[in-house]
């Protein structure tokens, strides 16, 4: 098998605000790379990429989906990630795999909340992106303010390599600043030609400005490039792209280029890009993981010859199997090969491997480092999972998964859906780690959670559509979190009688705030420390996270708190792992009651764009939500609002918007952080006042 060298490699995402055009870019990637012989669209519902029914019917991407082209000598693993914040997940767990982005913005609409939002995941893996101002041919295109809004709300360094010629329907290409041409694109063609000239003598003045701005970013990362720059030499536009290049991968500048995928124009530059500014897998850091005994560190370079270690980052269900996307860090991984999960500490076996395609699928036998693939064969495996060689055993770092905050209650339709609901929402929870099942003690309901009304809208579809289990649905619920309000220690005693003989545990816990935004902490010494077997340790830890999750009061999780175990006593002939497991499970649920346990509701960021003549009464709408207002911007007539409006408030708002706007108005939201919920909502919730 032909291995491409590992410096060719690019294993890129697409991310962005929903609408600004994820899925046309990416359909105009494969076009023009020759990966596709039409273009899919969007509006059409026939675009490669966004293959499930949902995604054709609604227009939106939902998963996340592979594939891969080739340009300018390089092979592309290119995923394309959804745009609404219910599907967060999707782009969390691309980007936990991918070396470089590519980050797409409307010339229109600027700088979004999921723009924001995605831009600030990418930052937390400090993952290289090339930026895309899209829609530059609709009205209201205003690419100026789009560069600012990335400066200021993102705050990121944009390096524009381009400047737009013309705008809104007299938008005809580019002027390509490193090698000072006009870039226009074919419309007999559909744009696969690209047509370079020079500059027009109307335009040299203001495209020498914008690249004297280029050349300056460019030096920062060059000191040759910033001697010529000052001594007024000439500098090549291949040492232009290197700097720049060098800059791009230290995630401290960020390439611009503009274009319209739907009009066919500006999407070879940025393959371009792509290929020249991006990293491949040699460029960045080698990646970290952990041996067993939880302590010491490997550095893992890209070497397909080294020790086997991959990340399982989605497991899809594929007719009633698991099919496992993986990215190669170290090593080789072959068809039929036995591998070892470190996180659920078993063997797996790796039955066939398979390059993806949007869902169709190209068979190989084996991947190597640097490579995004997906297996078949693999059973316990899940979603974060670390999969590596038996004889060297390594675990990498998992993925972090936000917190669902909407419920929804559902109930089988008939005796046959009955039967088959747990198995369907089993699969589904594989797939998606955001979605969560449990039974209500109370009414015996099956509850689901999820991100949003979205999500589980969808999952409810996808129930009746691939599993045939039909159910009625209640109405969504916000899911609040508890929390204690001062710190607690507890020494609990758990005694029971088996067979005659009394058997039981002992734990000595300390609870403590954590700041909001923190999670669960837990703090459990070494199984040595604290004179035990590591599986008791295993189990007290286990039991804990358990009981956080149960909560203490009204069956919310407990959040923003530390539970330390100060101690776990022994006493011979009576203490076992159950009894250990029962009182560190009971020790937390009744010291979180003893420390002030209180409750915490979902906030929500709100932008919501209005005409400007609506603009006073959807604001006052939002005031009377309990939204508290952070800023209004008017651009032409538009007003855009952003304010922080709590979830519990929020549901059916979108009818609501159409009426005071006559249908005009458009908002988006996404989960900022949880708060004290006012005292009437304690109250209701059967809080003392």
């Amino acid at each position: 098998m032909n291995r491409p060298p590992l410096d060719s490699i690019r294993n890129i995402g697409i991310i962005s605000h929903i609408d600004a055009g994820k899925t046309t870019v990416s359909e105009r990637i494969l076009y023009y790379s020759g990966e596709s012989h039409r273009m899919g669209e969007v509006h059409d519902g026939e675009t490669v990429m966004d293959w499930m029914p949902q995604e054709q019917e609604r227009g939106i991407t939902i998963t996340s989906t592979a594939t891969v082209c080739r340009w300018g000598g390089c092979r592309i693993n290119l995923i394309d990630t959804p745009g609404h914040i219910d599907f967060t997940i999707e782009v969390e767990r691309s980007l936990r795999v991918l070396d470089g982005a590519v980050a797409i913005f409307s010339a229109v609409e600027g700088v979004q909340p999921q723009s924001e939002s995605v831009w600030r995941q990418a930052d937390r893996y400090r993952v290289p992106r090339v930026c895309f101002i899209n829609k530059m041919d609709r009205i209201g295109a205003d690419h100026r303010a789009t560069l600012r809004q990335m400066a200021e709300r993102l705050g990121a360094r944009p390096v524009p390599l381009q400047i737009p010629v013309g705008a809104e329907a007299d938008f005809v290409g580019v002027i390509d600043l490193i090698a000072r041409e006009l870039v226009t694109f074919d419309e007999a063609d559909l744009g696969r030609s690209v047509i370079r000239r020079p500059v027009p003598t109307e335009l040299a003045d203001e495209a020498e400005e914008a690249r004297e701005q280029l050349l300056e970013a460019a030096a920062d990362f060059d000191d040759a490039v910033l001697a010529d720059l000052l001594e007024g030499r000439e500098i090549a536009p291949e040492r232009i792209s290197r700097a720049l290049r060098v800059g791009t991968i230290a995630c401290r500048i960020f390439p611009v280029l503009f274009g319209s995928a739907l009009r066919n124009k500006g999407v070879q530059p940025l393959l371009d890009a792509v290929a020249a500014l991006l990293p491949s897998p040699l460029d960045l850091p080698p990646v970290t993981a952990q041996r067993p005994d939880g302590e010491s560190v490997d550095t893992l370079p890209c070497d397909p010859d080294g020790p086997l270690c991959a990340l399982a980052f989605k497991v899809q269900s594929d007719e009633g199997r698991k099919l496992t996307y993986l990215r190669v860090y170290s090593g080789t991984v072959r068809a039929g090969a036995a591998l070892w999960n470190s996180t659920r500490g078993c063997f797996e076996k790796a039955g066939r491997l398979f390059r993806m395609h949007a869902h169709k699928r190209e068979q190989i036998e084996e991947a190597t480092a640097g490579d995004i693939v997906a297996a078949v064969g693999l059973k316990e495996v899940l979603t974060g999972d670390t999969l590596c060689d038996p004889a060297h055993r390594l675990i990498l770092a998992g993925l972090a998964v936000p917190e669902p905050v909407v419920s929804l209650a559902v109930e089988p339709r008939g005796v046959d859906d009955r039967e088959k609901l747990l198995p369907a929402l089993e699969k589904l929870q594989w797939e998606d780690p955001t979605f969560r099942v449990h039974e209500d003690e109370e009414t015996g309901q099956t509850i689901l959670t999820g991100m949003g009304e979205l999500h589980l809208e969808v999952v409810t579809d996808r129930l009746g559509r691939e599993f045939g289990v039909h159910v009625a649905t209640g109405r969504p619920q916000v899911v609040y979190r508890e929390t204690i309000t001062r710190p607690v220690e507890r020494h609990e005693i758990y005694r029971t009688e088996f067979e005659g003989k009394i058997q039981g545990g002992e734990v000595r816990l300390r609870l403590s705030p954590l700041p909001r935004g923190a999670g669960v902490r837990l703090v459990v010494p070494p199984a040595d420390e604290l004179g035990i077997a590591r599986e008791w340790r295993e189990a007290v830890a286990s039991s804990i996270a358990q009981a956080c999750s149960a909560g203490c009061r009204t069956g919310y999780p407990l959040t923003d708190l530390e539970v330390r175990v100060a101690a776990v006593p022994l006493e011979a002939g009576v203490t076992t792992e159950a009894g250990v497991r029962a009182a560190a499970g009971r020790g937390v649920l009744l010291a979180a009651r003893d420390g002030g346990v209180t409750l915490l509701e979902p906030l929500m960021n709100l932008e919501i764009v209005a005409p400007a003549d609506c603009a006073g009464k959807v604001l006052g709408s939002a005031q009377q939500k309990r939204g508290r207002v952070e800023g209004i911007t008017v651009q032409g007539a538009m007003e855009t609002i952003r304010a922080l409006v709590p979830l519990a408030e929020m549901f059916g708002y979108m009818t609501e918007l159409r009426s005071a706007t006559k249908g005009r108005g458009t908002y988006t939201m996404e989960f900022a952080r949880f708060e004290q919920a006012p005292p009437d909502l304690l109250r209701r919730l059967g809080f003392a006042g």
